[in-house]
């Protein structure tokens, strides 16, 4: 598979990470001489600086897992990051210099990754915020326009493979963020951005109690995302229209 410069994240990318303080243990390597694998996991180390070993998620609770997400919606990510759509400098940077193929492989390397979730962490919010957050995760608001979670992520809430991701596992203000990134113009999808239309219907308050409810559910043994979609997906939606909507007899 091609790639550019050189199998292994180019040096501006090198620079970054040292920066970042992520693989010191790599770089210190690289400077010393040693040989180091030339394996797919190894040119990934990178991320790991971010999301945690292999990808499992930070504890800070802006860096989300990565590991078991589905492959084609790792490689969006990474080509919004790359191009631009969604806004994070040292992603950015990482990506400037890697092309499509390459990103790709990095997006299966992290979905083919199996490996248990930890339990959330116990809700520090009101039983009334955590109710008005169940309500719109399961069963939308109608009145609004808003379809429930589960139309597009699945009735697990584990996503739709190979495109839709899982909604369960991720830290309560990463989640605030990217609904509130959507909300504000922030974050950017293919058109037409569903994600966009949603959150721009969600209130502040909206937005705290579903990222609330999502965070305190534990993730369904296995975590993995289904196959095909219970039912025809709300509204269009750019990130899975090339992506047969597989729909369950």
């Amino acid at each position: 598979m091609r790639r550019l410069r050189s199998p292994r994240f180019p040096s501006a990318c090198i620079a970054v990470i040292a920066i970042l303080g992520a693989c010191f243990g790599t770089v210190s390597s690289v400077r010393a001489g040693h040989a180091l694998p030339d394996t797919i996991a190894q040119r990934v180390a990178a991320c790991t600086g971010c999301h945690g070993r292999e990808g499992r998620a930070a504890p800070d609770g802006f860096h989300p897992r990565i590991a078991g997400k589905p492959a084609a919606y790792l490689h969006q990510q990474l080509l919004h990051f790359r191009d631009g759509r969604r806004r994070h400098v040292a992603m950015a940077h990482l990506l400037a210099h890697l092309d499509d193929g390459y990103l790709a492989e990095i997006a299966e390397h992290f979905a083919t990754l199996e490996i248990p979730y930890p339990a959330p962490r116990p809700p520090t919010t009101t039983a009334t915020t955590l109710a008005r957050g169940r309500g719109l995760v399961i069963d939308g608001d109608a009145t609004r326009e808003i379809p429930p979670c589960a139309a597009c992520h699945g009735e697990r809430f584990t996503g739709v493979a190979p495109a839709v991701p899982g909604l369960l596992g991720l830290p309560r203000d990463y989640l605030n963020a990217q609904l509130g990134g959507w909300k504000n113009g922030l974050r950017k999808a293919t058109s037409p951005d569903c994600m966009a239309t949603i959150a721009s219907r969600l209130s502040p308050q909206d937005i705290e109690a579903v990222s609330a409810w999502l965070s305190s559910q534990p993730v369904p043994a296995g975590g993995k995302a289904a196959t095909t979609f219970s039912a025809k997906p709300p509204m269009a939606c750019g990130s899975i229209a090339s992506v047969t909507h597989r729909v369950s007899p």
